[in-house]
């Protein structure tokens, strides 16, 4: 599909499908009020400033599941959905005997899973029917959420509910024991999810990255011709930049291509200096329940920020690459003279274009991406 404006003023919202579901799956929880503001509080902590004591299976624990449930699967979804909007339109590949297949793995309580099948439903009823989710985690209390949340998108809506199977298996060895059998059994696979998942992988290991190439590396095999690896891992500086590492790996071995965000194959330049990371930042219409546990616990919900790779192995890229094609890594800053400028990545950070604020022009007098300025991503900027 062609980009999309790189301030897109629309923000990214939840169906009212899913807004039900939740109610209705959390609606069962024990916390509520100040416990349940109390249990988000602790659940991000372990996810920023605590993280070497974040639990291996943290979802088995009802109170961080809660919180999980009510406030981080939301904005979780949201992130996936934005990104299977650029994924390019490969329906046609696809036959009544070989429905679209997914694996979604480190699935916790099926965020993936429920962001696909609620794309799928908003854009063709008939594939959200007919798809197939193989949804693998290691924890057996997260599968079981994953196929509360399925099965009550599927009553919402009214479609039959048995393209979900559930595994529970070692996501740092996917390819052993049931998980590998059914990984097998399951592909080729048009998409596999891995959100949130791959930063919580090896944390003892001596070279994080390497092992999580490798994981990536044993699941690129699996893919359809067409397919897509997405992998989201949360905006911070650790994370992202760790992923950025698992980015020149994979390159450097010649296992895939990217296909977004990055506009080249060469290694990333956000790891040049310690201080950079990249990651995206898009605007989210922030549910009431999200926004109620705003005010409750002081935080401030109201963008889409991750880091991202959406990998393939046909070679095919988002916008088509050529030495005036750049991608945005700053906010624009307006200047005088009606001029915009920015830094772009064309493989080094410190890149200022100056744009003509009338090639940002839309019809609607609203600013957009003209030829050769793709998407726009968030990184601190030194000048």
């Amino acid at each position: 599909m062609p980009m999309q404006p790189f301030n897109e003023k629309k923000p990214a919202a939840l169906s009212s499908e899913v807004l039900k579901v939740l109610a209705r799956v959390t609606s069962d929880r024990d916390l509520s009020g100040h416990a349940l503001a109390q249990a988000v509080v602790n659940l991000s902590r372990l996810f920023t400033t605590a993280r070497p004591s974040l639990p291996i299976r943290y979802l088995d624990d009802p109170n961080h599941a809660a919180a999980y449930l009510s406030y981080f699967l939301p904005v979780n979804l949201s992130k996936i959905q934005v990104l299977l909007d650029e994924l390019p339109n490969d329906n046609s590949t696809e036959t009544p005997d070989r429905p679209m297949a997914v694996l979604d793995l480190g699935c916790g309580p099926g965020t993936g899973a429920l962001a696909l099948l609620d794309w799928l439903w908003h854009r063709s009823p008939e594939r959200a029917k007919s798809v197939s989710v193989l949804a693998a985690d290691a924890s057996q209390a997260s599968l079981q959420d994953a196929k509360k949340l399925w099965e009550a998108y599927c009553n919402e809506v009214g479609i039959p509910n048995a393209g979900l199977r559930c595994v529970e298996g070692n996501l740092e060895h996917p390819l052993k024991g049931d998980l590998g059998k059914q990984i097998v059994r399951g592909g080729p696979y048009d998409l596999i999810i891995m959100a949130n998942c791959l930063n919580e992988s090896f944390p003892t290991a001596a070279d994080p990255p390497a092992e999580r190439t490798a994981v990536v590396g044993q699941l690129l095999p699996f893919l359809a011709p067409h397919g897509t690896i997405m992998i989201v891992e949360p905006a911070l500086r650790q994370t992202a930049r760790a992923l950025h590492q698992v980015r020149n790996h994979l390159l450097k071995q010649g296992l895939c291509t990217v296909y977004s965000p990055c506009l080249h194959e060469k290694a990333c330049p956000a790891l040049d200096h310690p201080d950079d990371w990249c990651h995206e930042e898009r605007p989210w219409q922030t549910p009431p329940a999200i926004a109620a546990l705003d005010r409750d616990v002081g935080f401030i919900k109201d963008a889409l920020k991750f880091s991202y790779l959406l990998l393939r192995t046909d070679g095919r890229t988002i916008v088509q690459r050529s030495p005036q094609t750049f991608r945005v890594v700053s906010e624009l800053r307006e200047l005088k003279e009606a001029f915009w400028n920015s830094f772009s990545c064309d493989h080094s950070i410190a890149v200022l274009q100056s744009v003509p604020a009338f090639l940002l022009q839309t019809p609607g007098g609203d600013l957009a991406a003209p030829a050769q300025v793709a998407r726009c991503c968030m990184l601190p900027c030194r000048v």
